[in-house]
């Protein structure tokens, strides 16, 4: 097998995309090195449709391997074991722009692969997984409607930067993942710091141009390989069947898809179902009568929106539906909020913690800790299922992260509210975006706990119908929008901005003007959710909840914080022992002291006040004799701090033996008389006598 080599610049660095070297039995395989990053990406697919199924059995895995970046991983077995949450939402930023590009009736088990195997540290190594999942699956057998291309936007000190390092997202206002073909956009995935719809846009053009040169790339390398596309079995459809069940059920399936309620909706659908199933022939198969419903179900559906701009629940294209918000709704909790938008509700509920509770993040770019957390689940009540609870899904965690992304940019920041924070959204009811829901009820939920945002956040969720010229944009989509529309596009934010977005497409790309109008639908809607969300609560609350703790800062002098420590800890856990508390103490003496007792916090603050204050000379201090030499007793006055009363001093007439007047464990009053260049303390008990 020949060795093929293809190489282009993207954003100041070499971009080279190789196959014929390794991997050489997967139907495509491409080594990607960026940097010296290096991404190996594999895909197969197997030689027969499994049978009985109707959609893309496409997996996608995308796996970091520690010794890129030179690490031996943790934990007992010291090998990679399952995805973290990092690899998991790569794995799904891969999956999303590829998936609308294979065939509709490629029924084949296909799996990407994608192993980072060399790392920098400059963090794009989940944008070379999209780009060698492309190259690969282009240049094999396997039937693909692209090459995909993609970057990463970030923007620093108002310029666009492509590809953007870990140390330039710091400085930046945005980070936004493009993916698209040469003619169009097909996903977008992003974070930015309260920014407008057009500078979004904006970024998305720029991007689009790179793509173009990605694209162009990957369309090389596929003519130096050559490979032939294997052919796509066509799904046969017998016509007496198609125009029987057309005839018969088109006029119920319309009445039906204009029920307002889902359950009551689905469960006519479901009845028609039955009945035309019920009615099978000779010949005729249950699947194949399932799919020609489905057919129906869809034209209803599109055609209702487009010729009629009237939508399955009777709403127009840009009427959000009923909104009712609810906080404190727990008692006992730090903050709660209950957030229903028609048919999806989520309950959230904010907990505040200490540094301690701070997630601990392990990756090729470095360790970490993670003091924000959104977590969301998806029970099977919520759709009025059964199913096995496990941990949590691929569509959890990546729900649970765009909702993150959303609010992370408006938490205060960490040295005016030293707080871990975690939200959890239970999802309780869905029928259609309850991510954006997740949003704004976490947003409620933290005003609840007295978190002082910077701004509150709403969420909302557009759609699209695309008949060829013709389409309509939709806002706050239903989950039957979503199925059997052409777009799924979550936009989150406050009234100044942008705070998240992530799109996916079920066609081949999506026009400019389209996703202009998106946006500014979406502002409009999410500017009507945040009005009634702020006639609920108005502002955040000027308290926390009785049952968060209460942190406590100090500073005190870098070579302070040994004393505090004191030797093997003993110290800093005695007053813990004493008060209850938790203690956080930095490097450079930041001390944060978190109870939900104030009396406590105010005792651990008076101990560590009574370490770190510095000794006067002058000044009169208890103390325990710890030491007894015959030239004098040594006298802890402080945690750790020491001073000499000579035997001289010890009384106002002259002393022949220390021991005659003191015992060690006792405890005496001194005065201090000296402190030398060298910070050794004298003490006299003589003096405290003398003015007694």
């Amino acid at each position: 097998m020949m060795i093929h080599r293809v190489e282009t610049e993207i954003g100041g660095r070499s971009l080279i995309l190789e196959t014929g070297r390794v991997a050489r039995q997967a139907d495509g395989a491409v080594w990607v090195q960026y940097g010296e990053t290096v991404v190996l990406v594999t895909v197969v697919a197997a030689k027969t449709a499994r049978d009985g199924i109707d959609f893309l059995p496409l997996t996608v895995d995308y796996q970091e391997k520690a010794y890129a970046a030179g690490k031996i991983p943790g934990g007992y077995f010291k090998r990679e074991g399952r995805l973290s949450e990092k690899e998991t939402l790569c794995s799904r930023l891969i999956d999303r722009p590829l998936r609308p590009l294979f065939p509709e009736n490629w029924f084949f088990e296909t799996q990407i692969l994608a192993s980072v195997i060399s790392s920098d540290k400059m963090g794009v190594s989940d944008i070379m997984g999209i780009l060698g999942a492309s190259a690969a699956v282009t240049i094999s057998e396997i039937p693909f409607h692209g090459p995909v291309g993609a970057v990463r936007i970030g923007r620093v000190n108002g310029a666009l930067v492509v590809n953007p390092s870990l140390v330039d997202l710091t400085q930046s206002d945005m980070n936004i993942v493009v993916a698209g073909t040469t003619d169009a956009v097909i996903m977008v995935e992003s974070e930015s710091k309260e920014v407008s719809e057009p500078e979004i846009l904006e970024a998305i053009r720029f991007a689009h141009q790179e793509i173009q040169k990605i694209v162009a790339l990957q369309q090389t390398l596929q003519s130096k390989v050559n490979s032939i596309k294997r052919l796509v079995p066509p799904v046969e459809q017998c016509a007496v069947l198609a125009q029987r069940i057309r005839e018969t059920y088109a006029s119920a399936v319309q009445e039906a898809v204009q029920i307002v309620g889902k359950e009551a909706r689905q469960a006519r659908l479901d009845q028609l179902l039955s009945e035309g199933r019920a009615g099978k022939q000779e010949g005729e198969t249950e699947k194949a009568i399932s799919a020609l419903f489905q057919d129906l179900e869809r034209q209803a559906v599109r055609q209702m929106i487009l010729q009629r701009g009237v939508r399955a629940d009777g709403r127009t294209p840009s009427q959000i539906r009923p909104i009712t918000c609810e906080v404190g709704v727990l008692p006992r909790t730090h903050g709660s909020a209950l957030f229903t938008r028609g048919e999806t509700q989520s309950l959230s509920v904010a907990t505040l913690g200490t540094s301690d509770d701070a997630q601990r993040m392990d990756g090729l770019e470095g360790d970490a800790r993670k003091p924000f957390m959104l977590h969301y689940n998806f029970p099977p009540f919520s759709t009025g299922e059964t199913r096995p609870t496990r941990g949590p899904g691929r569509r959890e965690i990546g729900h649970g992260a765009l909702a993150e992304r959303a609010l992370k940019q408006v938490l205060p920041d960490q040295e005016a509210f030293p707080y871990t924070l975690r939200i959890v959204s239970d999802i309780l009811e869905s029928n259609g975006s309850s991510s954006m829901a997740t949003v704004c009820g976490g947003t409620l939920a933290l005003m609840d706990a007295g978190v002082p945002i910077v701004r509150p956040v709403a969420g909302i969720a557009m759609g699209l119908v695309r008949e060829q010229d013709q389409f309509q944009v939709l806002s706050d989509i239903l989950g039957m929008e979503d199925h059997l529309g052409d777009m799924d596009f979550k936009v989150a934010g406050t009234a100044r901005g942008i705070t998240a977005l992530q799109m996916d497409l079920k066609i081949g790309g999506l026009p400019f003007n389209i996703m202009e109008e998106a946006l500014t639908a979406a502002r409009v809607g999410r500017l009507h959710i945040l009005e009634i969300m702020l006639k609920t609560l108005s502002e955040t609350r000027d308290h926390l909840s009785e049952y968060a703790p209460r942190i406590t800062t100090l500073h005190v002098r870098k070579e302070k914080v040994r004393e505090v420590i004191g030797p093997g800890g003993k110290v800093i856990r005695g007053i813990v022992e004493a008060t209850g508390v938790k203690i956080d103490i930095a490097d450079d003496g930041t001390i944060r002291i978190a109870s939900s007792d104030n009396l406590a916090s105010q005792k651990a603050v008076e101990m560590i006040n009574a370490i770190v204050e510095e000794v006067e000379v002058g000044r009169v201090y208890v103390g325990k004799i710890t030491r007894i030499m015959d030239f004098g007793a040594f006298v802890e006055i402080k945690h750790g701090v020491e001073g000499l009363v000579h035997i001289s001093q010890l009384a106002q007439h002259r002393v022949q033996k220390v021991t005659d007047e003191v015992k060690e464990g006792e405890e005496i009053t001194v005065k201090v008389i000296e402190v030398d260049r060298q910070g050794k303390i004298r003490l006299s008990r003589k003096e405290v006598l003398a003015a007694t």
